[in-house]
């Protein structure tokens, strides 16, 4: 009878997801991601999926607990990762109100209100498409399966009594120690330069080329691969080795080959990605016609089930879509106010809202469904985003006149709900990917989606104040990238200084890579060729996309070493460390500098560029190491 007892006692802990340790280390770890991948946005222009990193997190953590179990596990990285990916929506655009000068400072509860309603809605709005993009569409959602073979291993090894669990636990607090002290003595200490980089004029043009120092940058090269790497650095040398060559040959540039070649892509040449997005963003649409409808179709008979005394397993239970539509109707409600506060007219506001809630479905959708083929980290929010403010800019240009100063930062506030509910929507389904492996139950996960929705909510305002008091977001130090980006969109639709010639030069550039990608699919080719990674290529500096490749090509040559899962693994694990350790590292820097108002708090122990590049190359060879057989 004891016996008996104690299995079923086994039994129901091992069927345990949503518990009160899971759901506190759920909550914690999605503000902690979401401050890291935050910095990593605003400095890099791109964030990488933080679901690995947590689950490992998750099993150290857990394993300390008498009783925990593989679900358990998955709630937590669940939650966790809703607090990085909620942070690429809220950096990729919130900045531009500061940038626009519409804000003073950052608005603690408008970002979050901002965060919260807009991920909450990516939610809810994914939620009828797992049946269709998870199971009928049978898409390979990358970092979904990764999470769930890291989540299995740690639950052998616990069952074995091996050590496998704390070695990947292990693993990231070194590579996280060694990013965080990289981090710490170029941008705390001044010992080096952010990046090594140089141009020279041959024959009246600029040639330029370099890379940035960051293990960070490398890290996410590693993780999205040598196709999505060689691709980046391609749209990056369409800029640098053709653009901006051509264009300062034709015009002319004065003064230094270096400061002109950056002068010139910042106010003309980055167009180009924009033209490329908004073509990548539409494409993504009428490619997903058919998913969307398969996704509405199997919702409406999954109700129909329910409403039977039909019995359907906990792998198929989500959210009664019923449910999810009364709280969007509830949600209406929110952003109305949201926008009504901006224009201070009521059609205008009910328009905006419309207009929010069916680029919020159908952007999440294609978020979904693009995080299946390429994963999170390659997620095209950038370029949905900017499709989403262009229209709208567009839209209320025809409806207040130029001479509105407002209209530019209303299209910003659009575009950061969408944005917010299509990087929620691309994890939503990547999580529940891993869920679907583990055993997981769907609407357990998606409640959790919106705690750490919520969680992560609450600290993004405190974040972006703190790293814009330390470094002023839109500066040098952290860009802010995508940010800018949209500011430029949105402000230059309302001041008629678009550059539309290299918009639509873009577009054309899109369309030709369209065909290219067309035709891989047609021959079968396993080198594809996606529109929107060549985009963001041509959009970031040169110096950003070679790491990148260099960190695809690691992977690559690990991989024809003759490296299998626990070396792939292994370099999953350093490079979701080192990216973990620069990110909270530039937090950690900036927290002085907010509290004393002071940017020079930091001593300068003088420069040191040569032991940077030798640090920076040992990082890579550190890497390459431990993923190859070699």
């Amino acid at each position: 009878l004891y016996l008996q007892i104690q299995r079923i006692k086994m039994s129901n802990n091992q069927n345990n997801e949503i518990t009160v340790k899971a759901l506190f280390l759920g909550i914690i770890l999605s503000m902690v991601l979401a401050g890291a991948n935050a910095y990593l946005g605003l400095f890099a222009g791109m964030t990488v999926s933080a679901s690995i990193p947590a689950a490992v997190i998750s099993m150290g953590v857990l394993s300390l607990f008498k009783n925990s179990n593989i679900r358990e596990n998955n709630i937590v990285q669940t939650a966790a990762s809703a607090g990085e990916s909620l942070a690429a929506g809220v950096i990729f655009t919130i900045p531009a109100l500061v940038l626009l000068g519409y804000w003073d400072s950052f608005d603690y509860f408008e970002v979050a209100k901002i965060a919260a309603i807009g991920g909450v809605i990516g939610v809810l709005f994914t939620v009828p498409l797992r049946r269709a993009l998870i199971i009928n569409a049978k898409l390979k959602y990358p970092e979904g399966i990764a999470t769930a073979a890291v989540l299995k291993a740690g639950e052998d090894a616990k069952r074995n009594q091996s050590s496998d669990a704390g070695g990947g636990l292990g693993t990231i607090a070194l590579t996280s120690l060694t990013g965080g002290l990289m981090k710490l003595m170029q941008q705390g200490f001044g010992m080096w330069q952010v990046e090594a980089a140089g141009a020279r004029a041959i024959g009246g043009s600029i040639f330029g080329i370099g890379t940035d120092l960051s293990p960070a940058l490398i890290s996410v090269g590693y993780i999205v691969g040598r196709n999505i790497g060689i691709l980046v650095v391609g749209g990056g040398l369409i800029s640098w080795a053709f653009a901006i060559p051509i264009y300062s040959a034709v015009v002319g540039f004065e003064g230094d080959p270096l400061d002109a070649a950056f002068n010139i892509w910042t106010t003309k040449i980055r167009y180009l990605g924009v033209g490329a997005m908004v073509v990548g963003g539409v494409w993504s649409l009428v490619k997903l016609f058919k998913p969307l409808i398969e996704g509405i179709k199997a919702s409406l008979d999954a109700l129909k089930e329910n409403n039977s005394e039909k019995e359907v397993s906990i792998e198929e239970r989500d959210m009664p879509i019923n449910y999810v539509g009364i709280a969007l109707a509830a949600l209406l409600i929110p952003v109305f106010l949201l926008y009504i506060g901006i224009v201070n007219s009521f059609p205008i506001a009910a328009l905006l809202t419309v207009v929010m809630m069916i680029f919020g479905f159908l952007f999440s959708a294609v978020a979904a469904y693009m995080a299946g083929v390429v994963g999170s980290s390659n997620n095209p929010i950038s370029g949905v985003t900017i499709a989403t403010i262009l229209f709208t800019s567009i839209l209320l240009l025809a409806l207040l006149g130029t001479g509105s100063g407002v209209g530019a930062a209303s299209a910003i506030m659009v575009g950061a709900v969408v944005c917010c509910a299509a990087a929620i929507g691309g994890d939503n389904l990547q999580d529940l990917k891993a869920g679907q492996i583990v055993g997981a139950t769907p609407w357990k996960q998606q409640v959790m989606q919106i705690v750490g929705t919520v969680s992560s909510a609450i600290v993004l305002g405190l974040v972006l104040d703190i790293l814009h008091t330390a470094y002023t977001i839109g500066s040098p130090t952290l860009s802010a990238p995508q940010a800018t980006l949209m500011k430029s969109v949105a402000d230059g639709v309302f001041n008629g200084n678009l550059p539309w010639a290299f918009v639509y030069i873009g577009g054309v550039i899109a369309v030709a890579l369209i065909l290219i990608d067309l035709r891989q699919e047609k021959i079968g080719s396993d080198f594809r060729v996606p529109v929107l990674a060549v985009a963001v290529g041509i959009y970031l500096p040169i110096t950003l996309t070679v790491p990148i490749f260099i960190g695809g090509m690691v992977n690559h040559y690990g991989k024809r070493s003759g490296a299998g899962e626990v070396e792939e693994k292994k370099g999953l694990l350093m490079s979701s460390g080192f990216i973990t350790g620069e990110a909270l590292m530039g937090i950690f820097v900036a927290v002085p500098i907010f509290l004393s108002g002071n940017k020079d708090w930091w001593p300068q122990l003088g420069e040191f560029n040569w032991l940077g590049i030798v640090l920076f190359l040992g990082m890579i060879g550190w890497l390459y190491k431990s993923v190859s057989k070699k």
